[in-house]
């Protein structure tokens, strides 16, 4: 199967189909030009002197808006018969918050410029929290229950490939020029890549969705009671979400301590702080071919399980290394891993609730997530102070392999 082939939609497909399928793939160009910037905003924050509480509200602060609105956002989005507006305009807001990042050297002294940056995504969490429950129901719409890890793998794997691109670039620019200003290049060149998002996302096409009907005159309790009874009624969904949540939480765990870990412990420069994450980021386009043809082959409890236990050992292995090839090398193997893990538990969570109810299960699932990414990121920052950053990396290994445990029990 060639590059250029998985650009298009596969065959069988509707015009319309098509055409969504190429504004999705498109819409994953421009997320991958805007994702560079991430993997630096809190390198930049640590370069500025931010404590490791501070770093870790960038996790925690969108986690928590998310635990607090996502089911609220997502009983809105479920009585719209359309979500791509909601979805494109929010996602634009979001990766402003880069240009306004990029804006703040030119106007602030340094000292003010950690919690400026704090504010500006602050504001964003909400917008993030719209995104996250709109995109599986919009990419579930576009692709259908059968073609799922089709749209899925070309979209991240062009994805990946652009932010493997755009973060080696990000990683020079900010080694050669001089600072503040590479930072301020860095975010507002690459916060472009949110307009081309905005402009293809925005015109997907998919057909109204029918509100589910009203109860007039319902109580907040009785409401509440009916939202309980149907998220319990799919035991299937609780299953999966109980053991997504205990991965969740040791990934979450760990993400503000690489970056930290990197800057502290390695004393990694830019330009290899940007090759590691070009190093995760690239191989995700070999990644989502492999893990498609196991899925065909082996099928998704296979994938599900090398996935979740291949990413267990990572952490664990760059804690026991200050060496920034081998990092590189970690982080290329969990990019293989990661980019199944995407795959499978897409997948496997829409296939665990009705499709009429997306909105309203996946804004659940979003609540969830947001609530291990909440915590998880203050309390591994808290363990970094007391057992240091080699150690709260063994902690997010000990607990994702903890719920590879689950999985594996599981049927």
């Amino acid at each position: 199967m060639s590059f250029l082939n998985w650009s298009v939609a596969p065959e069988g497909s509707t015009p319309t189909q098509r055409e969504n399928f190429r504004k999705v793939i498109i819409d994953g160009i421009g997320i991958g030009i805007a994702s560079a910037a991430a993997p630096f905003l809190p390198v930049f924050l640590a370069r500025l002197g931010a404590t490791n509480f501070q770093v870790g509200l960038l996790t925690a602060m969108p986690a928590g808006a998310g635990f607090l609105f996502a089911i609220l956002i997502g009983a809105f989005l479920q009585t719209r018969k359309q979500v791509v507006p909601w979805f494109s305009g929010a996602r634009l807001l979001v990766i402003s918050a880069y240009a306004l990042t990029g804006v703040l050297p030119f106007v602030l002294p340094n000292d003010q410029i950690v919690i400026a940056t704090l504010i500006i995504w602050a504001l964003v969490t909400v917008p993030q929290v719209i995104v996250n429950v709109c995109f599986s129901v919009v990419m579930n719409g576009v692709a259908g229950p059968k073609g799922r890890y089709e749209l899925m793998s070309r979209r991240w794997s062009i994805l990946g490939l652009t932010t493997a691109i755009a973060v080696a670039l990000a990683g020079q620019i900010l080694d050669r020029v001089a600072p503040p200003f590479n930072y301020q290049v860095v975010f507002l060149l690459f916060s472009v890549g949110g307009l081309i998002s905005y402009y293809y996302s925005s015109r997907i096409e998919l057909p109204d969705q029918e509100p589910p009907p009203r109860v007039p005159g319902a109580s907040l309790r009785a409401r509440a009671s009916s939202f309980v009874g149907l998220i319990r009624g799919e035991r299937a969904f609780v299953s999966f979400m109980t053991k997504r949540f205990v991965f969740f939480t040791g990934s979450a765990l760990a993400v503000p301590i690489f970056p930290l870990y990197y800057v502290r412990a390695v004393q990694a420069n830019d330009a290899w702080i940007g090759i590691i994450n070009t190093a995760q980021a690239g191989i995700l386009l070999f990644g989502y071919f492999i893990w498609l043809r196991f899925s065909k082959t082996r099928g998704s409890r296979f994938v599900l399980l090398w996935t979740t236990f291949g990413l267990a050992l990572y952490p664990a292995l760059v804690a026991f290394t200050h060496d920034v090839q081998l990092i590189t090398v970690f982080a290329a193997l969990a990019g293989i891993f990661q980019a199944g893990l995407d795959l499978v538990f897409f997948d496997e969570l829409l296939k665990t609730f009705p499709a009429k109810y997306s909105a309203t299960f996946v804004s659940f699932a979003q609540s969830l997530q947001h609530l291990s990414t909440m915590l998880s990121p203050l309390v591994g920052t808290l363990l970094a102070d007391h057992i240091g950053l080699g150690g709260a990396l063994l902690v997010s290994a000990s607990i994702r392999l903890i719920a590879f445990l689950l999985f594996l029990r599981g049927k």
